[in-house]
């Protein structure tokens, strides 16, 4: 079984502090280590849904998760489905909800998903098999300016055109190494000015844009608030800045009562404050976390509450 390190585990209970006879979701499954804590401190009834697209993560999650029987309902599915998926359970509402946002160390380190440029693979980076693009039809298929604004966009990566022209000169790349080689060659970095590797920032691009991960998560935030009960709780690990902008505005936005502008005498926008931040700043992994697991680094966990309303 792959190594998977549950990034923010002792914060995350305690952020959703579990209860018996809760029903809880965690949106993003993985091989089940966050759901394994949520189910431990629920017991003996509390009740939890793991949804994930990736096939690899389902069957390390059934196998982790296998214990407890049927208190563990573990599905191949989007967390953008969630209301179906609750639907199809009887449950109105849930007691908290999990998003773990990104790549994890288990499909990091499979060499054959493309997701890293540690080992020689195919350029796929599908958290989803079955979905229809891979990296290698966007790196071979997108001309240089629609390349070069995705790598800027989801990326950050200041020399995003230098390193589109050069892809672009360099097709057709079918695998993470060949990529890697052309991003270094296009930066002009000597590795002593490396902070981190020349083509980290365009293969985050590049996942990004084949999962639709933004997207995703602009999509879920809304439909998981709207399916926690009174006083649930949604907890939320971003890895990188765009995902985690996404998160603040929504909990910002969404705990206050008016969003009309400043100036303007009479709220007319009709919004109500749908939750409370219980972090106004992210939680971040402690040094010895880092220590023991180097990728929670970049890690951060937001957390809001449903308030309830008088009707």
């Amino acid at each position: 079984m792959l190594t998977h390190i549950p990034v923010l585990y002792q914060e995350i209970l305690e952020a959703i502090n579990p209860h018996p006879g809760g029903l809880y979701v965690d949106g993003t499954l993985g091989a089940g280590g966050h759901a394994h804590g949520i189910l431990e401190a629920s017991a003996p009834d509390g009740r939890l849904l793991g949804l994930d697209v990736d096939p690899a993560a389902i069957e390390l999650a059934h196998k982790r998760l296998a214990s407890f029987s049927e208190r563990a309902i573990i599905r191949r599915a989007s967390y953008t489905t969630l209301p179906d998926q609750l639907l199809d359970l009887g449950w109105s509402q849930v007691d908290g909800i999990l998003l773990d946002f990104g790549v994890s160390s288990m499909q990091l380190d499979a060499a054959d998903r493309g997701f890293s440029f540690q080992a020689d693979a195919p350029l796929d980076m599908r958290f989803d098999p079955e979905q229809p693009r891979t990296a290698a039809d966007l790196v071979n298929q997108l001309d240089e300016e629609e390349l070069a604004d995705l790598i800027y966009r989801y990326g950050e990566e200041r020399l995003s055109r230098q390193i589109a022209r050069a892809i672009v000169r360099s097709r057709p790349l079918g695998t993470t190494r060949q990529l890697a080689g052309v991003i270094v060659q296009a930066t002009g970095r000597r590795r002593s000015d490396w902070h981190i590797h020349p083509a980290t920032r365009t293969f985050q691009a590049l996942r990004i844009a084949v999962n639709h991960e933004l997207d995703a998560v602009a999509e879920v935030l809304p439909l998981a608030v709207a399916a926690l009960a009174p006083a649930g709780r949604l907890a939320v690990i971003a890895f990188h800045s765009l995902e985690d902008r996404l998160v603040k505005e929504f909990f910002r936005r969404e705990s206050r009562d008016c969003l009309c502008p400043p100036r303007q005498p009479v709220c007319t926008c009709g919004h109500h404050t749908t939750i409370l931040e219980v972090t106004r700043r992210p939680l971040q992994p402690s040094p010895a976390e880092v220590e023991q697991n180097p990728r929670s680094r970049s890690a951060r966990l937001r957390v809001a509450e449903k308030i309830s309303r008088l009707t």
